[in-house]
């Protein structure tokens, strides 16, 4: 009989210490996590690796989040794959405005580590909200 795989989620953060938390998080939750420190490796890692969920920063370098998000949208082999901000920005607008380009979340920095769990099992496992 054979495990079932265990579901993966790429981090697109430039922050070590931000990617450690989450890090930690997944680890404990049985989750893989794939990660990139920049939006350009970012991009690369989602249509190499083809993760189940995407949590991206939106102040990256080499490209933002927001279009970094927008490119993988656009794409048919991407397009499928929800998107979550995890980001510092909660101007009003900023929301709106990563929903607009095809983000499926908005979670804002620092996070809260007990709702953040709730959203990955429901993202990744289909569990309750």
């Amino acid at each position: 009989m054979t495990r079932p795989r265990a579901p993966r989620v790429l981090l697109v953060d430039d922050v070590e210490d931000n990617r450690g938390v989450i890090r930690q998080l997944t680890r404990r939750m049985g989750i893989e996590l794939i990660e990139a420190a920049d939006g350009l490796e970012g991009l690369r890692l989602a249509r190499s690796e083809v993760p189940d969920l995407i949590l991206m920063d939106l102040s990256l370098p080499g490209i933002d989040g927001w279009s970094a998000t927008a490119q993988l949208k656009a794409d048919p082999a991407t397009a499928g794959i929800p998107v979550v901000a995890v980001t510092a920005h909660a101007m009003a607008g900023d929301e709106e405005r990563a929903r607009a380009v095809g983000m499926d979340g908005y979670v804002t920095k620092p996070i809260d580590l007990f709702s953040f769990r709730d959203l990955l099992e429901q993202m990744v496992r289909g569990g309750p909200a």
